[in-house]
């Protein structure tokens, strides 16, 4: 799904947006500084895998959450985690690095990718995506969240995603 796919798809099952347009972002830090003029949870998304590559997870927390993947790995029952390649990223999503994006389970037509978000970040009434590139960000409600996922075919769940202790 490109772009402007994405955008006939949200129109079409009327699925309602705000978005913003800015310069190519790849980080957090880099977003930070252009940090779109939009309340809503910033998001940091994560694509992972198990050991076998059997499991994919496209993990979402808020922006500044950093991720301890082993307790996450423990939690979740699946084994050690790790960062899937760019080459995963773009079969299973559709998307490049620096543009991951809860908006990229659109392209997993297999239903092998699976969703899970911080329930803190869960709490906010808008979250902030990219549409598939990073030069955008949209911002959904929860609710349009929730319609995609079920029109993606696609559950997705709420958990405490522990945070590395320094």
């Amino acid at each position: 799904m490109t772009p402007s796919e994405l955008y006939h798809f949200l129109d079409e099952y009327q699925i309602s947006y705000e978005k913003f347009d800015h310069s190519p972002v790849y980080t957090v830090e880099e977003s930070k500084k252009l940090s779109p003029a939009m309340s809503g949870g910033k998001t940091k998304n994560l694509f992972v895998r198990d050991k076998k590559g059997k499991h994919h997870i496209l993990l979402t927390v808020e922006q500044d959450k950093r991720v301890d993947l082993k307790k996450v790995s423990e939690f979740i029952g699946y084994g050690r985690l790790s960062f899937c390649s760019p080459e995963r990223l773009l079969k299973y999503l559709g998307v490049e690095p620096g543009s991951v994006s809860l908006l990229g389970i659109l392209n997993d037509q297999a239903g092998e990718v699976e969703i899970l978000i911080d329930e803190d970040l869960w709490k906010e009434q808008y979250l902030l995506c990219h549409p598939l590139v990073n030069t955008s960000t949209l911002r959904l409600g929860r609710e349009e969240l929730v319609k995609l996922f079920q029109l993606s075919g696609h559950p997705f769940r709420l958990l405490p995603i522990p945070e590395l202790e320094e």
